[in-house]
């Protein structure tokens, strides 16, 4: 169990592309880039190398695991950082509630941007490659990340999908993180820019609500605006609770359903792609 947020640490991560598949299982202690996520062999810890605390300490000792998990986090998605920044790779962590509309998004991106951005996907989910299996048919090379039990991607996971990935310099490195608008705010996955799609359909007080995963965004992504008309969705207090949330956080109103205002998105994604490296 995570001793951040009590999910299962395990993964099994598989590339799905034109000619080939590969799969392997993850656990914590995965190798990604020359990273290791090694939580140590010593005593009190189980075979996956968490703590079972028990008795009147664990409030305090469980804090301690808890920095100790994210700070080990940190340091492997710093490595990975570095690696996609001297190969000139672009990583974004798209994150949503579930059926806010990320893979569609995706399948769309791909489709559109063909011959002119160069994308590939780390997709994350707890069970399936029904997610990737779109993506792939829509042209980019896909990564399914099969979390299990798990309602996050981590550092560890997301360097051994990169490795497998291999993305070329110049291009563009989508992680489609496990639906969820609490636990992938905490993991710094490695990423230069996070992703927050909120849609219509779920209510305009999500940035009130999950504050923490808002505060997050470069960007946040208004999808399926097309159904304004049918849902009772506040778009000024939307817009107005974000601004308090995340001040700096650009917004952009789109549906990935029928593209409109998918321009915007595709514009922002060319200004921060980075030449490849030699």
């Amino acid at each position: 169990m995570c001793g951040t947020c009590g999910c299962s640490g395990g993964a099994v991560v598989q590339l799905l592309a034109a000619g080939h598949e590969h799969r392997r299982s993850h656990q914590h202690g995965t190798k990604g880039h020359g990273h290791d996520q090694d939580h140590g062999d010593g005593p009190g810890h189980d075979d996956a190398g968490h703590l079972h605390i028990q008795g009147p300490a664990a409030d305090e000792r469980t804090v301690i695991l808890q920095q100790k998990v994210l700070a080990k986090n940190d340091e492997i998605a710093q490595r990975s950082r570095e690696w996609l920044r001297n190969r000139g790779v672009l990583a974004v962590n798209l994150m949503s509630s579930p059926g806010a509309g990320k893979t569609l998004l995706l399948e769309r991106t791909a489709r559109e941007l063909a011959g002119k951005l160069r994308l590939s996907v780390i997709e994350g989910d707890q069970e399936t490659t029904l997610d990737a299996r779109r993506i792939q048919a829509a042209g980019a090379a896909v990564v399914q990340i099969n979390t299990g039990a798990g309602c996050h991607l981590d550092a560890a996971m997301v360097a051994e999908g990169l490795r497998v990935l291999d993305p070329p310099g110049g291009s563009i490195v989508m992680i489609e993180n496990v639906g969820n608008l609490v636990c992938p705010a905490l993991f710094d996955l490695g990423e230069e820019a996070k992703v927050v799609i909120s849609s219509v359909t779920e209510g305009a007080d999500k940035p009130v609500k999950y504050p923490n995963m808002f505060r997050q965004a470069d960007i946040v992504l208004l999808n399926k605006i097309d159904l304004l008309p049918y849902v009772d969705f506040d778009t000024k207090s939307h817009a107005a609770d974000l601004r308090k949330v995340s001040p700096r956080a650009m917004m952009l109103q789109l549906s990935a359903t029928t593209g409109q205002g998918v321009q915007g998105w595709y514009d922002w994604l060319r200004r921060r792609t980075p030449a490849p490296h030699e």
